[in-house]
């Protein structure tokens, strides 16, 4: 067999060369498309990137805080939960709506509705409760989420409600104090960037933005919380008492012209603004036009004296009780016939005051009227503020200036009011009401003199004596505490012309009545078992005064008064002064929830948020009738029993 001597080809060379080629063909294309990636399509990469990891939220501040001027809360804000929902991110319909309709406690149809939107973003259901938080949170459906927002609480409950005003459900202010600030209240909201991993988790929050102030800023009122608490408390025993329509009370710091208390009644609480009436939520002393009637007589006497018209022992003859006037009849309740002028104003004649306004004239009265601020808005930042009524004089008939003189046939708020009265007190001199102390007003209204000092002192010492002589004011006297004081009984217009038979009971207290340092209005809208200011106003007049100088300090410990109406001296003993001005905290045991039924609820709501708890209010009234959890369980958030409520509810009586 031949040999094969024929030498085989090496080809390893050629397949190293061809792989090396083809991995650097492969580098090639990978550089290529790397450099592509980077230069051409990075942005945009990145960009999908970052919204699959990362994503942008909006942190919302606090509302401003409102207070009295003692520093003392009268609204806040509280951190409360909300749900939403992304529609498009819903895996399970059907799962979804039985969830949030069982946890949220909402009709299955108004979920379905809200989850099948079209829209990116869908409110479920706005501040739940703690509980309701919890169970969605458990629940885990892919697309629902919570956010915090912030709820409107006014420890207080109704205490100054309609000078608060309120807020809906997207925290704007939309009446009283809450609106007028609104801008000033309302807070800012700042941008963080949150990272998330693949299930969702967020890993971080970006601190970014922290340091900016996105609360809103707060607002300091004049009011002083004591003092309108004890206004609201006497004006709701006279109210009670005679069967009235409504009431006021304003008390007034004469020297600063701050406005100490705002009385309403019937009473509001912004708590519960959704079960509210309108007519509840108005702010009488601004929006209500009333017949002031005798209440007016002192600017009268104070026009006359200045002009030389009288003089306080001018004698006028007062008819017997009867007198007529273009065929039109003026009375008075006590038939007198010769009067000096101190006692025409003491014993409220209006045949006499009628005769002192025909002698000084239409013309002379509109401008002190005019200059008083009658017929004007008081500015004192409050929305809805009414001018009064004041005709021009030019329109006036010799019955019209008859009327007007003794206080009917014009109309005027209780601002408009205590603003003339301020006039009086500060020696004849005009002065602004003040309701804000801080943002400061802008108002700088120059001051008018519209009495001469001596005329206003004459003034001061002939209401002294309707209290404290044998005048229709005795009931509001207060032993060794000098008062100027004047009582009103308004005859209000009917709706099927002329008068009807409601009447507006009123007293207007200055003390001490030499150089005044406190005002007090009271008016008392149709009160039914009795209607002279003498017995309905004015012992209301008295407690609001008694109670403001207890916590003063300005009276003495034991009071006895000689007045006529025994049983509102026989309540105020009953009732020490210091437990009218001051606020009872309910206490716990041993870590225990206090028992506060039968409290008052401003009482319950402020011992409550002094320790922390932000309770559920439920139906309307003064009194907390129940309570949950009960006296001696433990505080919401600690309690073992499974399925208990983390909830504070108050029931109101």
């Amino acid at each position: 067999m031949a040999k094969d001597n024929t030498r085989r080809t090496d080809h390893s060379g050629i397949k190293m060369g061809f792989v090396m080629a083809l991995f650097a063909v492969a580098l090639g294309a990978l550089w290529v498309r790397a450099g592509w990636v980077q230069l051409h399509e990075g942005d945009t990469l990145a960009l999908r990137a970052s919204r699959q990891s990362l994503a942008a939220e909006w942190e919302y501040g606090a509302r401003g805080r409102i207070f009295d001027r003692n520093g003392e809360m009268l609204a806040t804000s509280v951190e409360a939960k909300s749900v939403f929902a992304r529609p498009f991110e819903i895996e399970n319909l059907d799962v979804a709506c039985d969830v949030l309709s069982r946890d949220l406690k909402m009709p299955r149809t108004e979920v379905y509705k809200k989850l099948k939107s079209n829209r990116k973003f869908v409110w479920i259901k706005r501040q739940v409760t703690d509980r309701e938080a919890g169970a969605v949170e458990r629940a885990g459906l892919k697309g629902v989420r919570q956010t915090s927002e912030f709820s409107r609480i006014y420890p207080n409950g109704h205490l100054a409600g309609q000078v608060l005003g309120f807020v809906d459900i997207d925290g704007r202010g939309r009446e009283g104090i809450e609106h007028v600030f609104d801008k000033l209240l309302s807070p800012g909201k700042a941008e963080f960037v949150v990272q998330r991993d693949a299930t969702g988790h967020r890993l971080y929050l970006d601190a970014h933005g922290r340091e900016v102030d996105i609360n809103g800023k707060d607002v300091r009122l004049t009011i002083d919380t004591h003092i309108q608490h004890a206004a609201e408390q006497a004006l709701a025993t006279s109210i009670a008492k005679y069967d009235a329509r409504a009431g006021i009370v304003l008390v007034v710091d004469v020297k600063s012209g701050d406005i100490l208390a705002m009385a309403n009644e019937p009473f509001f609480n912004p708590n519960t603004v959704r079960t509210s009436k309108p007519s509840h939520r108005r702010l009488r002393p601004v929006t209500d036009i009333y017949e002031p009637g005798s209440t007016m007589k002192p600017f009268l006497f104070a026009a006359a004296l200045q002009e030389g018209t009288i003089t306080p022992d001018t004698l006028i003859d007062c008819e017997n009780g009867r007198w007529t006037v273009a065929r039109k009849v003026i009375r008075d309740t006590h038939p007198e016939r010769w009067l000096p002028a101190h006692k025409v104003l003491r014993y409220s004649s209006n045949i006499g005051s009628a005769k002192i306004g025909m002698e000084l004239g239409a013309g002379v009265y509109h401008d002190y009227l005019s200059k008083l601020g009658f017929g004007e808005k008081t500015d004192i930042g409050i929305p809805g503020e009414s001018t009064g009524i004041v005709r021009p004089a030019s329109s006036w008939t010799s019955v019209d200036l008859a009327a007007i003189s003794f206080g009917q046939g014009i109309g005027a708020t209780a601002v408009q009011l205590a603003r003339a009265y301020l006039c009086l007190a500060n020696q004849g001199a005009t002065r602004e009401l003040n309701l804000i102390i801080d943002p400061q007003s802008r108002r700088r209204n120059a001051s008018v003199q519209v009495f001469s000092p001596e005329t206003a002192a004459t003034v001061l010492a002939m209401m002294h004596e309707v209290v404290h002589e044998d005048g229709t004011g005795r009931s509001a006297r207060i032993e060794g505490i000098s008062m100027a004081g004047k009582t009103g009984t308004a005859q209000k217009a009917s709706s099927s012309g002329g008068y009807g038979d409601q009447y507006l009971s009123s007293f207007v207290a200055l003390v001490p009545s030499d150089d005044p340092e406190l005002l007090v209005i009271t008016m008392i809208d149709e009160p039914q078992k009795a209607n002279y200011g003498s017995m309905v106003a004015a012992p209301v007049c008295r407690d609001v005064t008694v109670r403001t100088l207890a916590y003063h300090g300005q009276l003495s410990e034991t009071l006895h008064a000689n007045v006529t109406d025994t049983e509102s001296v026989d309540r105020l003993a009953e009732e020490p002064l210091d437990q009218a001005v001051t606020v009872p905290v309910a206490r716990a045991e041993d870590g225990k929830v206090p028992n506060i039924e039968g409290m008052p609820v401003r009482r319950a709501l402020e011992a409550l948020v002094k320790m922390g708890i932000v309770p559920v209010l439920k139906g309307e009234g003064m009194t907390v009738k129940r309570q949950q959890p009960a006296a001696g369980q433990p505080w919401p958030g600690n309690r073992t029993k499974e399925g208990a409520d983390d909830v504070f509810v108050l029931w109101l009586s």
